[in-house]
């Protein structure tokens, strides 16, 4: 098998090249984009493709520039804008980290890592991102799309497998030395695993360091691992705290208990959802036992 002593920054540089001309046109990689786009476009983008996510992000930043125009809305406005992205509870947290940032840094969001991490719902992977992408930080940014890049060309191995942390090193072994290339790196990585490296069936011709790829070298030895899990989503409490959700987020005050009930029958699965759902801070129940969005 490659190792990173024989796939180093000189494949960094052939993909950072590559990027140049292939990137997808992405509205937070603009010129001019600051560390707040970047927060936002990053939480929204968790487990929820671009295309679902541009629009949402456009009327967000439309609407909530800066993070102390977020941080005063209440949470049932952040809830409905957030609208059909999935895992509602990221508005909330979003929400959180706008108020902390005006409370902690003037508004500004912080260009350290370490204050990234000490937002709300902030993890190292989206703090490393903000600081990379925001601030021009050369910063090792380790998603999904990048540890399958790592995998294959570095490693031999179809897939990535569980995240470990040798994962940085490796990011950092491949990484151009120019502080504004390895900067680029970091986003053109990403893009090569979303847009070639893809999983299952990657388009090894189209890739720009196919001739140095270990696992094109060894033959694309299948995945010896467990197969993935497709995660599915017609009948799973995901889909009834949507419906339930929806029907509070058409509602313009409380709702009694009898409106929900049309959004679900099961009423075992609902009443656990909704209790899920209260205990989330997704959902308030007000004195009289109606049900709204959280104030």
């Amino acid at each position: 098998m490659t190792s990173t002593a024989t796939v180093g920054p000189d494949a960094g540089e052939t993909i950072v090249d590559w990027y140049e001309t292939a990137a997808r046109d992405l509205p937070w990689r603009r010129p001019g984009v600051d560390a707040w786009a970047v927060l936002v476009s990053e939480v929204m983008l968790q487990q929820t493709p671009v295309a679902r996510v541009e629009p949402v992000w456009r009327e967000w930043m439309a609407r909530w520039p800066t993070p102390g125009a977020l941080a005063t809305v209440p949470p049932a406005d952040v809830i409905r804008a957030w609208g059909k992205l999935g895992y509602p509870r990221r508005a909330l947290r979003l929400r959180e980290a706008a108020v902390a940032v005006v409370e902690r840094h003037g508004g500004v969001v912080p260009a350290d890592v370490s204050a990234l991490e000490a937002l709300p719902g902030v993890g190292t992977y989206t703090a490393r991102a903000v600081a990379c992408f925001g601030y021009g930080q050369p910063q090792p940014v380790v998603d999904t799309n990048v540890r399958r890049v790592v995998a294959r060309l570095v490693h031999g191995r179809a897939e990535a497998g569980n995240a470990r942390a040798a994962d940085l090193a490796d990011i950092a072994a491949l990484t151009p030395p120019d502080a504004r290339r390895a900067t680029r790196f970091s986003v053109a990585a990403m893009e090569l695993g979303a847009l070639v490296c893809v999983a299952g069936t990657p388009r090894c011709g189209a890739c720009p360091v196919r001739d140095r790829c270990a696992w094109r070298l060894a033959g694309c030895p299948p995945h010896d691992g467990p197969p993935r899990r497709v995660q599915k989503f017609a009948g799973t409490d995901r889909q009834v705290r949507g419906r339930l959700l929806d029907v509070l987020r058409e509602a313009h005050e409380p709702v009694d208990a009898a409106a929900l009930e049309a959004a679900w029958e099961d009423a075992v699965q609902r009443g656990r959802c909704l209790d899920s759902l209260l205990a989330d801070g997704l959902v308030e129940q007000t004195d009289d036992g109606r049900f709204t969005l959280p104030t």
